[in-house]
């Protein structure tokens, strides 16, 4: 499987359809399509328009089985990167509440 980003803008009013949308995205990776398709994380950022939106993290194999979750997941895809590359310098930061 090849890595990819995925760039989702505006998509979500609150963090509740945020969930909900998660929800369906891993079910249809899990149930539906875990040959092709694994979600690996995203990032949550707020939007100009005060919307959520995501950079999300997912291996495939191959950008057309990202569209195709994202079609049956009822969620956009703006945008498809395959991800040439990694650099960590540090890793992901702990949330403050998870590291209570």
């Amino acid at each position: 499987m090849q890595t990819f980003t995925i760039r989702r803008r505006s998509n979500w009013a609150d963090a509740l359809e945020l969930q909900e949308a998660a929800g369906r995205s891993t079910q249809i990776g899990n149930e539906e399509m875990s040959d092709k398709v694994r979600w690996i994380r995203s990032y949550v950022v707020q939007e100009e328009d005060g919307r959520l939106g995501t950079v999300c993290i997912y291996q495939a194999v191959d950008a057309a089985a990202i569209k195709e979750h994202a079609r049956r997941a009822g969620l956009q895809a703006d945008e498809i990167h395959q991800v040439v590359d990694t650099v960590i310098i540090r890793d992901d930061p702990v949330r403050a509440e998870a590291a209570a």
